[in-house]
């Protein structure tokens, strides 16, 4: 399958098993519109209401979230949806989806100035209404930071090194989980730090300053194993021979 996206972009699509696909359209120096195409590339509905485009995350049901600089936008399987942030700009450039939840964990960004903006917020996107909540976490994270649990909870790993586990529907934090030492993000981000990824029951999480790789049971809430590393960890990816979706 090949779709046209136009110019090179920093862009994102999401094909469907039908043939159709949403895709972003722009340039190196502006991207704003999202399309929905069908299996002959025929536009079925688009928004050019998300500037700044920057991450993606599918929900139940097969509902899209993208991150936008003044508040998400939603396709719902035929059309999209405007989230209204309550603010001029918001940004949430990095989203977490779960298939059995309609609602997508994200970062919050409200500061338009800022070179490097700490959040102690995430937003709770809720794809049935197009509607947004945040949740103070009482400390900050970064874009490794997000991830899903077993039943959907939202997980966020924070600068006091412990995993936040919330209801994504009620926006209540039902856990928070020792998993590393206090960190804080460092001023160029593509510098180590720390790294979150939730596969099942299980989260891991690296510790670029300690060489560690620490795996935390979820459902007991204690930590399943400790590892050294002979390396410096930057990235992660965790493979269980499982499809990520259908």
């Amino acid at each position: 399958m090949v779709v046209d996206s136009g110019a090179p972009h920093h862009g994102v699509a999401v094909p469907f098993a039908d043939g159709s696909v949403l895709i972003t359209v722009g340039d190196e120096d502006n991207r704003q519109r999202i399309e929905y195409r069908d299996a002959k590339e025929k536009v079925q509905a688009h928004t050019d209401d998300c500037p700044g485009i920057h991450g993606e995350a599918m929900a139940a049901e097969g509902a899209v979230v993208f991150g936008c600089q003044n508040g998400p936008v939603v396709f719902d399987g035929t059309d999209f949806r405007k989230v209204d942030p309550g603010t001029e700009y918001q940004r949430s450039g990095n989203l977490a989806g779960h298939a059995d939840s309609p609602i997508i964990l994200g970062d919050h960004k409200v500061d338009e100035d800022a070179e490097l903006e700490r959040p102690t917020e995430i937003a709770l996107i809720d794809t049935r209404n197009a509607t947004m909540r945040t949740v103070d976490l009482g400390s900050s994270y970064w874009f490794r930071s997000l991830g899903r649990g077993p039943a959907g909870e939202a997980v966020v790993l924070t600068y006091d090194g412990h995993l936040k586990v919330i209801d994504p529907e009620s926006g209540e934090i039902i856990r928070a989980i020792p998993a590393i030492a206090a960190w804080e993000e460092k001023d160029e981000w593509q510098e180590p730090g720390p790294v979150l990824r939730v596969v099942g029951d299980h989260a891991y999480v690296t510790d670029a300053e300690n060489n560690e790789l620490v795996v935390v049971d979820l459902t007991s809430g204690e930590e399943a194993a400790r590892h050294e590393l002979p390396i410096t960890p930057v990235e992660m990816a965790v493979a269980d021979g499982k499809p990520a979706a259908h």
